[in-house]
Order: C-alpha cells, then structure tokens, then sequence
C-alpha cells in the first residue's frame, strides 16, 4: 500500500496538519509514503523525511504560484498516479476539503472526510468519523480500489522519525490551462493562530453583548498562547470574521484545550468542538447545555470572570 500526502506550507514552513497527516500514513504501515509540494523549499523537503515520508515529488511551476483547485486537484492525481499510490491524504481543513473530492472524482476513488482515526483491516483502510453532529462515530471503508481522505487537524499528533530521511524527486506533471479568472484578495496578516491548528482555543458568544467586548477573548487566549474562535451567532452579527467561527458551518477544531465563554452550546457549535480534548465553560446559566460536555465549569458572569482569570494566568506564565 503506498499513500501520497498532500503537504500544505506557510511562512514558517509545513503546516503542522501536514505533518500530522505523514505520521498518520507511516503509523498505516505504509510501503511507501510520498509527499507532494509544490514550490516548495529544501528545508521542508527535509521537515518531511523527519515525519515519515520516503520520497517527496518536487513540483516547481510559476503557474501553480496563485492557487486554483482545479489545476491543483489535476496535478495531485497525476501524482498519485506517478507515484503508483492508491490512497491520498488531505488535512481536513478549507484546502483539502475543497481538493479531496475533485481528487476522488479524477482517480474514480471513495472519499473518507473528516476522519479522527484510520487502522488497516484486511489490508484496507478503515476510518472512524464523526457524524450526526457529533452525536455519535461511524466506521467507514470504500470499495474502489483508489482511496482519498480527509484528516481532521490536531487529532493525529506529527511525531518524528529518528534518522527519517526523504529523497528528493522533481517531478513535472501536465499543467491543464484553465478558463477562468483569477481573484487575487491582498488581507493584512494580523498574526492570528489558525483556530483549526491551534493547541488552545478561547471562543466568545453572543453573551459578550457586543464586539468591544471581545478583548476579554483576545487577552484570554493571548495569556494562553492560543487562538481566538466565535460561535456562528457573533460571526452573524458581524462582530467576528468568518475564519474564526467554531461549528457546523464554521471551524471542526480538537485542541488540547478549549475555552467556551458565554456560549450557551447549541448542537451546531458542539458538532465543531465535542472532539477537543479538554473543555472549559465558563457561563452564568448554571443549566446551559455546554456544561453538560464540559470537563470544568464556571458559573459567573464572564464580565467578572474572564478579567480575574486573565490576571492568574499571566502572573503564573509569567506574560
């Protein structure tokens, strides 16, 4: 069985759910793990032999610099096809949930989302995922003889390998041309951890009455060392972007820690952070339905308890 990685980059080089998924292949036992980059650098050539990869395909073009997902769907296929891997991986974030399926569709494969646990079972894969919100896991396995899957982040831990090394092999498949306009949006980078990757994420909801009061959140999970999250009714208000919303429709996170401060934990808002493997509520409705998932809980007014808790935690960090 051989399995090709999709490996996403940042600033600071593989992101942390590539990674993750490298480990999760080499723990399949995989005959060869093979890693895809595009414009990638040496250095994370070397990131990913440390994490288990066995040979990394290279792929250098200046038309793959703006992403499009059709073109970039197209050539992971051919990859896996050059490669000779019948299973490719995706993290399950935005870009690969947006890749897996156009992947699935080009290499006639059965598509595995949002997977929190793969094992082999007679030599094929089998995924545990999430469904009814949450409610409940399901064991799942395809039939073709081609697999895609999505890995949900900061469930697989990225472990090393002692003396893992990658080889290098550039590779230049078929770049189709494409149609359509391309969209290029400048953002300003206000440094912000991504809430899908983070180890602790503090979330505010509708209780905090209105977006000036959101630094309570921010100074919270700045203490931490963590990432600022919402629930979809703050980010409906307007009062947070998109990219911070935790839920159904928003953000699936599984930090090491999640803090939920007045948000009363509707079905859709657990369904994206039932899996974190430690919860804190901090809410004044004794009865609110996150307290019934909550590994510790506050009742209090979050006004009166976020700033005293913020006060703790800096003097004991030290920040």
């Amino acid at each position: 069985m051989n399995i090709l990685v999709y490996l996403e980059q940042n600033q600071s080089g593989l992101r942390r759910s590539s990674l993750e998924a490298l480990t999760a292949a080499r723990l399949l036992n995989a005959n060869k793990v093979v890693g895809l980059l595009i414009n990638g650098s040496a250095e994370n050539v070397t990131s990913a032999g440390q994490h288990g990869a066995n040979i990394v395909l290279t792929v250098t073009n200046d038309s793959l610099a703006n992403f499009q997902n059709s073109v970039v769907a197209n050539v992971v296929a051919q990859a896996a096809k050059h490669a000779e891997c019948t299973n490719v991986f995706f993290s399950a974030n935005a870009t690969g949930k947006d890749l897996a399926p156009r992947v699935a569709v080009l290499l006639e494969a059965g598509l595995l989302a949002d997977c929190v646990k793969l094992e082999l079972v007679s030599g094929t894969i089998q995924a545990v995922r999430p469904v009814y919100a949450g409610k409940a896991n399901a064991k799942v396995r395809c039939t073709t003889q081609n697999t895609v899957a999505t890995l949900r982040p900061n469930v697989f831990t990225a472990q090393k390998v002692d003396g893992g090394i990658a080889s290098s092999e550039s590779y230049s498949p078929e770049i189709p041309s494409v149609r359509s306009a391309t969209v290029s949006n400048i953002v300003r980078n206000e440094g912000s951890i991504d809430v899908a990757e983070a180890d602790i994420v503090v979330s505010g909801g509708r209780g905090l009455r209105g977006p000036e009061n959101f630094h309570l959140i921010e100074e919270l999970a700045k203490s931490l060392g963590g990432a600022v999250g919402a629930s979809r009714a703050v980010v409906d208000a307007g009062w947070r972007p998109h990219r911070e919303q935790v839920g159904q429709t928003g953000k699936t996170v599984s930090p090491n820690m999640y803090v939920a401060c007045a948000i009363s934990g509707a079905v859709q808002h657990l369904a994206g952070m039932s899996s974190s493997k430690v919860i804190v509520a901090i809410n004044k409705d004794k009865d609110a339905p996150i307290f019934k998932i909550a590994d510790y809980g506050i009742v209090g007014d979050v006004f009166e308890v976020l700033p005293k808790l913020t006060l703790k935690i800096s003097e004991v960090v030290g920040k």
